[in-house]
């Protein structure tokens, strides 16, 4: 999260002190970059090891699913990543149920991808759509509070909702799209979000009873990990994943359309990113692509920082779209975008106990029944913001 000028910056990416928890060894790398090349290592990513590693987790999910309808659940969006894992698991043999959350904020061009993308691989598609009432006064409460995560309802509802699609079709594994590779790996510190947390905000600030969210608490996390023992598996942090093949490829087999960015394909996630974050927050989560970029070598250092520096448009229609959405006069509006800022530690998180079960959460991420990202970013204490 951008916060301040940049007084130091690492010598492999672009990350500087603007980042949470951020040191840098004697050569000025940073703690993240040694992090990913961690990853790297334990996965094997793009090497003889992690492609090997992958084909056996493939060999285990068709023989556990051999005799089901599906033998994994994919998690799709209309975004890059989730769409060329659909491909990717129909080349390997797979036979996946894709999962969509709506919350009713998705843009015209993500709707189409999930349709064009499934029916042209000829994946059954399961949606949860939330009552869009709900979903309204869950963002306008997360407005009220004044916290950075306005997507949070969204990605917690999303891992709920790929939970109970699993659970319904007896399935154990969750493929998700995500690559540290072209991704990176979120500060520690700088976003948090759980159900304690998703639930509090709205309990202080929203005013609709909530009946068709839905919402992953604790007891429903833990019971998914330990008695169904679902296992979450990222693909693409075995495989060598580079952002542009995967778009060009997906574009000539699915007739899939790129709708423009990181994030972009849902108005929620253009708005959280483009509007909310730099206006409200002065935060700039460009940062994570572009480092990951500079590190992949697509594009060089300088040209990295030049485009973090390069200020980001708000677009006048989406403002409006988001005023009349959520019933905001102008004056509203500019008060929600003045108002207190707090943090997720003012309010009711499970993070302590997150904390406690730190050996658990090791074990359980070993075992690929939670995500190792979910590890490491939520188990572990955090130094008090500066």
């Amino acid at each position: 999260m951008i916060q301040s000028s940049i007084h130091q910056t690492c010598s492999r990416c672009i990350y500087g002190t603007y980042v949470s928890d951020i040191c840098f060894d004697e050569n000025g790398v940073c703690n993240y970059c040694h992090q990913i090349g961690r990853l790297q290592a334990l996965y094997g990513t793009g090497e003889k090891k992690g492609i090997s590693a992958l084909n056996k987790i493939v060999d285990k999910i068709k023989k556990e699913g051999a005799h089901k309808k599906y033998d994994c659940i994919i998690g799709v969006s209309g975004g890059t990543d989730s769409s060329y894992l659909l491909l990717k698991a129909k080349e390997w043999g797979l036979r996946p149920l894709a999962v969509h959350y709506d919350n009713t904020w998705n843009s015209a061009v993500a709707t189409m991808n999930i349709d064009k993308v499934t029916r042209s691989l000829n994946i059954d598609l399961y949606t949860h759509v939330i009552n869009n009432k709900e979903a309204d006064d869950l963002k306008l409460a997360i407005m009220k509070a004044g916290v950075l995560e306005f997507e949070a309802d969204t990605d917690i509802a999303f891992v709920q909702v790929l939970r109970s699609a699993a659970a319904r079709y007896k399935v154990r594994y969750i493929l998700e799209g995500h690559s540290f590779i072209a991704e990176g790996i979120s500060p520690v510190g700088g976003n948090y979000m759980d159900g304690a947390y998703i639930e509090d905000i709205h309990r202080r600030f929203g005013s609709r009873k909530l009946e068709t969210f839905p919402n992953l608490t604790f007891f429903q996390f833990m019971k998914w990990s330990l008695i169904y023992r679902q296992k979450f598996i990222r693909p693409l942090w075995y495989i060598s994943y580079r952002k542009q093949k995967a778009i060009d490829e997906l574009q000539e087999k699915t007739g899939w359309k790129y709708y423009g960015g990181h994030h972009l394909e849902n108005r929620a996630s253009t708005f959280a990113h483009t509007i909310w974050l730099p206006q409200r927050f002065n935060a700039d989560y460009r940062f994570l692509e572009l480092a990951a970029n500079v590190r992949n070598g697509i594009i060089d250092r300088d040209e990295g920082l030049r485009r973090l520096m390069t200020q980001v448009t708000p677009d006048a229609e989406l403002v409006a779209y988001v005023k009349k959405r959520l019933q905001l006069t102008d004056i509203d509006y500019d008060r929600l975008l003045k108002g207190t800022l707090r943090t997720w530690r003012d309010f009711r998180t499970y993070k302590k106990r997150f904390e406690r079960l730190r050996p658990l959460f090791y074990l359980l991420a070993k075992a690929d029944l939670v995500p190792m990202s979910f590890y490491l970013k939520y188990c572990f204490p955090l130094s008090d913001p500066k």
